[in-house]
């Protein structure tokens, strides 16, 4: 195999699981999980009957494991299925051991970056804490957690 055909590989399999990416962040992630992901006991997500305002749930730390467990496994499986189906139907012959391994390291930056605090920390120790917290006309949370997600899933491949 030649360093373009390598390239070209590496380029259709990021492409692929990028793809595959935003459908399962977008399209297949529950509200449910999007807001309770990042919960933590000292910052739990508070759930509110919309026309009284009545506390009805409260989420701390392991509600938000498992919220962000959920979103992870539905996010990677997403990615799973473009991987094999694109492999199948382009031809790339990507091996069934490099797969697992890119999305073992998918799965495990997601959780990461979406657990909210590790990243929170990563923002406020490199001076990023404004951005971070920014939310018009971008929000910055979601942005640098794509920046994370991306460049490792980028030197993965």
């Amino acid at each position: 195999m030649t360093a373009t055909d390598r390239a070209a590989r590496f380029a259709t399999a990021y492409a692929l699981l990028r793809a595959a990416g935003a459908i399962g962040d977008m399209w297949v992630q529950t509200d449910t999980c999007a807001r309770i992901k990042g919960a933590t006991d000292t910052n739990p997500v508070v759930d509110r009957d919309e026309e009284t305002g009545v506390e009805t749930a409260v989420h701390g730390t392991r509600d938000g494991q498992l919220a962000c467990l959920h979103h992870c496994t539905t996010y990677t499986a997403v990615q799973a299925g473009a991987l094999l189906i694109g492999s199948r139907l382009l031809g790339l012959r990507l091996g069934p051991g490099r797969i697992a391994a890119a999305l073992a390291i998918s799965f495990t930056t997601h959780y990461v970056a979406d657990r909210r605090f590790p990243l929170a920390r990563l923002a406020k120790a490199t001076g990023k804490s404004a951005f971070y917290e920014r939310l018009s006309p971008i929000c910055g949370s979601f942005e640098l957690d794509l920046l994370c997600t991306n460049t490792v899933a980028g030197g993965a491949r």
